[in-house]
């Protein structure tokens, strides 16, 4: 039985995650926590009908806290770190925000799971964080570095940390197709800022379940990339209302045309199995920790070329309309049962 603590546990994947955990019923408690009291109220009405209710715990805090994070982490067994400040344009003019909330809170999630030596650590990472054009990506590329750092740092490799890197969430608060839906209603055109933009594409259910086998898999250090389909965002808009004009606004400041979740640097330490990426530490090849990462995978693994680059632009899995069609069909029968 194992005791979980999610980060931003009232977030859009903190509580999908919490949600999941709850119908497996093989854990002791899950301690939610983030710094919103009343979304935890909220969560706390929506689970309260649920049989595993009474192992559930929720911590008001922030993850700017060290002192509060230690305490709701004693006795925790695995941390899911998904708080973060996320929102490209806030970032560009609160940039010390950002950098308290995904840096110093990362760095504080590492003091206090080395201190209570909790056993395994995921940190939910984000396509930006991969030669980051924006405050918000480049605040991300450093709380992975710290996370995956913070292997060195753990006695007798007591505590192990890991990243998991994927694109945007469908239907998830902060992606596009909300956005898209929203504004339609007062606007008689999508907003495109580019006719080329594409993006990766991942269902709620794909995250959660590649979350829970990286933690299964995982040893410490890695950075772990689903295998995911590629949308373009045109092909998006008209799946959604096939009857409106696309009006070109221009690339927004920080964004990017095509994401990348693997860059040409990054190749070199890059492996491949069959539903996923993972990039290899450099730290690993100089310390007993390196475990021979063919041999793990019983060679159902292969390196990745030497140029190779993963992007959301080159990718070789796509969304077609159709497919885009009927995802958006189950996100409304969905939202209509709700």
């Amino acid at each position: 039985m194992k005791s979980i603590l999610i980060t931003g546990g009232t977030g859009f994947f903190g509580k999908s995650f919490a949600k999941y955990i709850l119908k497996k019923k093989d854990f002791e408690r899950i301690v939610i926590f983030s710094r919103d009291e009343f979304k935890q109220f909220e969560m706390q009405n929506e689970l309260r009908d649920n049989k595993e209710f009474s192992k559930l715990r929720f911590f008001v805090g922030d993850i700017r806290d060290l002192d509060r994070l230690k305490t709701a982490s004693k006795n925790i067994d695995i941390i899911i770190h998904a708080a973060a400040l996320k929102h490209v344009p806030t970032a560009e003019y609160n940039p010390f925000e950002f950098v308290k909330t995904n840096i110093i809170g990362s760095e504080n999630v590492v003091k206090a799971s080395l201190e209570n030596n909790v056993k395994k650590i995921i940190s939910i990472s984000t396509d930006k964080a991969v030669s980051p054009l924006n405050l918000y990506g480049a605040t991300k590329l450093v709380a992975d570095k710290i996370i995956i750092s913070a292997n060195q740092y753990s006695s007798n490799n007591k505590s192990i940390f890991s990243v998991v890197r994927y694109g945007n969430v469908i239907n998830s608060r902060g992606s596009v197709i909300p956005f898209f839906r929203e504004f339609i209603k007062t606007k008689n055109f999508f907003p495109i800022t580019d006719h080329k933009m594409t993006r990766f594409w991942i269902t709620i259910e794909d995250c959660i379940q590649f979350v829970e086998d990286s933690l299964r898999i995982m040893i410490g250090g890695e950075i772990f990339i689903p295998k995911i389909p590629s949308m373009k965002i045109t092909e998006l808009a008209q799946a959604i209302n096939p009857d409106l004009p696309l009006k070109k606004i221009g690339v927004r400041p920080g964004e990017k045309i095509h994401e990348i979740m693997i860059s040409n640097d990054d190749a070199r330490n890059t492996y491949e199995i069959e539903d996923r990426y993972i990039i290899e530490p450099e730290f690993l090849r100089l310390t007993k920790k390196r475990v021979n990462i063919e041999k793990r995978f019983k060679g159902k693994i292969k390196r990745v070329s030497k140029d190779f680059v993963y992007s959301s632009g080159t990718n070789t899995e796509w969304l077609s309309k159709r497919k885009i069609e009927k995802i958006l069909s189950k996100i409304y029968e969905k939202n209509s049962i709700q």
